[in-house]
């Protein structure tokens, strides 16, 4: 059945918030590389002020989703999809895959200029 969309809520948030965290520095690079330019690019520094905000929303979520997926070892109804061992181990790996790649987005600003 997978997750409900309340479950969903914080895995949802936080890659949005991850992506805001990485708007005003590593936005403007990446959108150069795909060849998108203009004055308007600029604009995007606005958000910096605002970074520290969307990446404690982002672990905040992040941590309140493992929480979630962790818990329901023990919160799970007989009978449901979370009891099942390959539900459970399929929710942690995609839960640690959304982990690591959010971890890209927020410190992208420090490795993208080497890379690039």
């Amino acid at each position: 059945m997978g997750l409900k969309k309340r479950n969903a809520l914080p895995f949802i948030g936080g890659f949005t918030a991850a992506i805001g965290a990485s708007l005003c520095c590593a936005g403007p690079l990446v959108l150069l590389l795909l060849g998108i330019s203009g004055p308007w690019i600029s604009k995007l520094a606005v958000f910096t002020p605002y970074r520290p905000y969307f990446i404690l929303v982002t672990i905040v979520l992040f941590a309140y989703a493992g929480w979630m997926i962790y818990r329901a070892d023990k919160v799970c109804e007989p009978g449901t999809d979370c009891v099942n061992p390959l539900v459970q181990k399929r929710r942690k790996i995609i839960f640690w895959l959304s982990v690591l790649i959010v971890i890209l987005i927020i410190t992208s600003n420090y490795w993208l200029l080497l890379v690039a």
